[in-house]
């Protein structure tokens, strides 16, 4: 397509985003974790809301029905410029692999850390809010609980897999979003994404963890026990296909390509 960045063009934007994310400091970083936590929870809220709506009138259909408003919530993160854990994976990890002489380690650890832990804490006080009684539609706390259950009584295996695919999803948005230059296309990406995270659904330590959390509250079979144990296999996950599958890959393609070039 006339005027698509090339690869390694889409790259160095990647660079010059990554190294904008691990400037900031501490209390710009965390005020956008925070942010980002509860502003992912409209995404949640409204999927179990437009879910508990339409299920008595098109049965299993709901499922789509409700991935199809969740990508809702992802595009606010991305017009606002607020940041989940996840999607920092790809951009900091590629300033960090062209950043001659060090690898970056604790600027990463320090940005990964404080990322999850304020989006974490946004999003559980925002639920806790959604979770007062009346401010949901009827009906919805079932909706929401049922799809915690289901999520905490995965085994393992599948979960890990599930995160895996979750973590290459929204490192590939990472990706997606250098490549293209105009809000728009910005908001199309975003969206799609959000459906699709939604539709598996693929796990996102954050949106899972959320998850559960809304079902705690609302009384589903689940513990804090259970909750503790998603995280840390999500987070596992989404390691795996977000740095493994996704940004590794595209540090290779672009290797690639500028040796091409030199030679």
């Amino acid at each position: 397509m006339s005027g698509a960045p090339t690869p390694t063009e889409i790259f160095d934007r990647t660079v010059e985003e990554g190294e904008r994310r691990l400037d900031q400091s501490t209390l710009e970083l965390a005020s956008t974790s925070f942010i980002a936590g509860f502003t992912i929870v409209f995404g949640i809220a409204t999927l179990g809301i437009v879910h508990t709506l339409v299920e008595p009138h098109v049965g299993d259909a709901a499922k789509i029905a409700g991935a199809l408003t969740f990508g809702i919530g992802l595009v606010f993160l991305i017009v606002g410029r607020s940041e989940l854990f996840n999607e920092n994976f790809l951009d900091p990890a590629a300033k960090a692999v062209d950043q001659s002489g060090s690898w970056l380690v604790w600027p990463l650890f320090r940005l990964w850390i404080l990322t999850l832990v304020f989006n974490l804490l946004g999003g559980g006080l925002f639920v806790f809010v959604f979770a007062v009684e009346g401010v949901l539609p009827s009906g919805t706390s079932s909706a929401l609980s049922t799809m915690a259950e289901d999520i905490v009584h995965r085994g393992p295996r599948p979960k890990f897999a599930s995160a895996i695919v979750g973590g290459a999803l929204v490192s590939l948005l990472s990706y997606l979003l250098q490549a293209v230059n105009s809000v728009r296309s910005r908001i199309s990406v975003a969206y799609l994404v959000g459906f699709l995270l939604a539709l598996g659904p693929f796990d996102h330590v954050v949106v899972t963890a959320l998850h559960v959390f809304f079902g705690i509250l609302f009384g589903a079979e689940v513990g804090y026990g259970g909750l503790a144990q998603t995280i840390v296999i999500a987070t596992a996950g989404n390691f795996v296909g977000g740095i493994g599958l996704v940004t590794l890959t595209h540090v290779a393609q672009v290797r690639g390509a500028r040796k091409s070039n030199s030679s």
